[in-house]
């Protein structure tokens, strides 16, 4: 009896330092990710005038932007766009960070209504607010009879820029 309990709380240990270790491993992998979504926070605050933050997404395509939205001091809702340099800096310049009233674009609900009717046999996969060709846009990434493709909706208007990706069947 004195053996089985001896294993039960070697093996219960064991189990928490296995879990410890991962979570200490999620943490390292994620710390840059992170980092970089807190200085596009504060540069928001700073720069844009953000008050509160609601989301931050990341979007990758022809540069790195965070993509933060929330209200200013007004409580009007703004979205703002925060460029990354290739190591994970802020951009310098005039448009490393460009803010703009939602209200004076499409707002990720209307994006969406607008694709269900154009595309209502698609499966969204992913729709985030990015850059593409140097324009604000909605970027979306669907699955269509088993493909999966990417098309570009301008923010301030949401008309379609371009004619969009297919992916290579795998």
């Amino acid at each position: 009896m004195k053996k089985r309990k001896k294993w039960v709380l070697l093996g219960s240990a064991l189990l928490l330092l296995v879990l410890f270790g991962l979570s200490q491993f999620y943490v390292y992998i994620m710390k840059d990710q992170w980092a970089e979504r807190d200085t596009a926070k504060e540069v928001a605050l700073a720069r844009a005038g953000l008050t509160e933050v609601v989301k931050a997404q990341k979007s990758v395509w022809d540069s790195v932007y965070w993509v933060l939205t929330g209200k200013n001091k007004a409580g009007t809702d703004l979205m703002v766009w925060v460029r990354f340099t290739e190591d994970g800096k802020v951009a310098e310049g005039d448009n490393a960070v460009y803010a703009e009233e939602l209200s004076n674009g499409t707002t990720e609900k209307q994006i969406r209504n607008q694709i269900a009717a154009e595309l209502p046999e698609i499966s969204i996969e992913r729709l985030l607010p990015g850059v593409y060709n140097g324009e604000y846009a909605w970027q979306l990434f669907y699955e269509q009879d088993e493909r999966y493709y990417y098309k570009f909706y301008r923010f301030s208007d949401g008309t379609q820029i371009g004619e969009g990706y297919s992916l290579p069947i795998r």
